[in-house]
């Protein structure tokens, strides 16, 4: 379950926060303040960038912390710049390194239990990693990708992939 989990969430983090670099760049690049950036998005009624790369944080931190028997750091959802949330990935990256393998045994089979709105949810842990964590977290990331995208930042599929 660690192997499972923990890797893949740190690799979308850290290639999130490279996406945001080159969005930043970019910015700077075209005279552009950078911040225009963060509160763009996609659709009138879908989140901007800054809650994009807070959901995605999240998803990584609860969903490991979770299925690690832990409890997550609280993390403010404060984040004004681009830099801010580069470094909310790398906060998040530096939480889920601290999480240790053996944390993880028997977590496939670990009921976890978790707040959505005002209701309880549960799920079996191996249910809940491929269910719930890490299409969340794939989703939001991609769809702060696809923000800086839209927007003109060069970015491709290698980017989003990380180097292999």
């Amino acid at each position: 379950m660690y192997q499972a989990s923990v890797p893949p969430m740190i690799r979308a983090l850290e290639n999130l926060a490279h996406v945001l670099s080159k969005g930043q760049a970019y910015a700077e690049a075209k005279k552009i303040d950078p911040n225009v950036l963060v509160g763009s998005r996609l659709a009138l009624d879908m989140f901007p960038l800054s809650n994009q790369v807070q959901i995605a944080a999240d998803a990584a931190k609860f969903g490991g912390a979770r299925l690690a028997g832990q409890e997550a750091p609280p993390f403010p959802d404060d984040e004004k710049t681009i830099a801010d949330l580069i470094e909310r990935t790398r906060k998040t990256v530096a939480y889920l390194q601290t999480l240790k393998p053996e944390q993880f045994e028997g977590a496939e089979d670990r009921t976890v239990t978790w707040k959505v709105r005002e209701e309880m949810r549960s799920m079996q842990g191996l249910n809940y990693l491929q269910q719930r964590v890490l299409p969340n977290l794939y989703f939001h990331v991609t769809t702060a990708y696809d923000i800086l995208r839209h927007n003109g930042v060069d970015v491709g599929k290698s980017d989003y992939l990380g180097k292999m």
